[in-house]
């Protein structure tokens, strides 16, 4: 057919060696090509902020002295706890009341200057009612007191008290015996005479000191002591005469 155009087909080379894909690229990696595609331009990474790294520090451990504090103050409240619960317990049982003290009677038998060193000797006998309140308690008074008379700060005559146990709800009248010497005693009596004189009585204190044991049903408790004050007035102070109390009023305490 003459009319038709000839065609040419492409025919491969066989002895042409084969084309290989470059392996490596043309533009090194992290740059970009100018514009004018021959000189790379250098890509810079993007700018990242750093911050310093923080060290969790790991969790104390209690220390052994830490540990014993707290054992030994949770050991100390519970003490206290069950001592509180266990006095408690015993006022609800026994209820305790004061004892009560009072001074009945003052004789004086020696009330004397000394014509040789103006030395004042005096002697009281002094009658002090104690009286027990209490239903299941009883009182041990020990040895060891101590009982003076006052006329304000000189001490004029002083003595102790028996030993003895005073039963429940039990009235114990007492006649004590003090005794005692007073050097430059012209003075005191010449300030007696003048309070007698103004006022027509005498103020006096008196003042006991007791070591006691209290007794709870069978249990006797640990010794402490009984502080009586006592205050009275009395009209006169002489030897061998009637004096009569005109006012007194008496003062207790507990000390450990």
């Amino acid at each position: 057919m003459a009319d038709h155009q000839q065609r040419i087909h492409p025919v491969p080379d066989v002895e042409a060696p084969p084309q290989t894909s470059p392996t490596a690229p043309l533009v090194a990696k992290g740059t970009l090509k100018s514009d004018n595609g021959d000189v790379p331009v250098e890509k810079y990474p993007p700018f990242r902020r750093t911050y310093p790294a923080m060290n969790s520090k790991p969790p104390r451990k209690r220390s052994c002295c830490c540990k014993c504090l707290c054992w030994s103050l949770c050991l100390l409240l519970l003490l206290i706890v069950i001592v509180a619960v266990t006095v408690g317990i015993l006022f609800l049982v026994f209820q305790p009341k004061l004892p009560k003290y009072s001074i009945d009677r003052l004789a004086i038998t020696r009330f004397n200057l000394s014509s040789v060193d103006s030395s004042l000797s005096a002697t009281f006998d002094v009658t002090i009612t104690a009286r027990n309140p209490n239903k299941r308690i009883g009182i041990y008074y020990e040895g060891g007191s101590y009982l003076d008379v006052w006329y304000t700060g000189t001490k004029l005559c002083e003595g102790s008290m028996p030993k003895f146990y005073q039963g429940h709800r039990n009235t114990t009248v007492l006649v004590l015996p003090l005794s005692g010497q007073i050097q430059n005693g012209t003075g005191l009596v010449t300030s007696l005479q003048q309070q007698q004189q103004n006022t027509g009585n005498i103020p006096l204190r008196l003042r006991v000191n007791q070591p006691v044991r209290v007794k709870l049903g069978k249990l006797k408790l640990m010794k402490v002591k009984f502080l009586v004050r006592c205050r009275l007035v009395v009209d006169a102070l002489a030897a061998n005469d009637a004096i009569t109390i005109q006012n007194s009023s008496c003062k207790f305490r507990l000390r450990l």
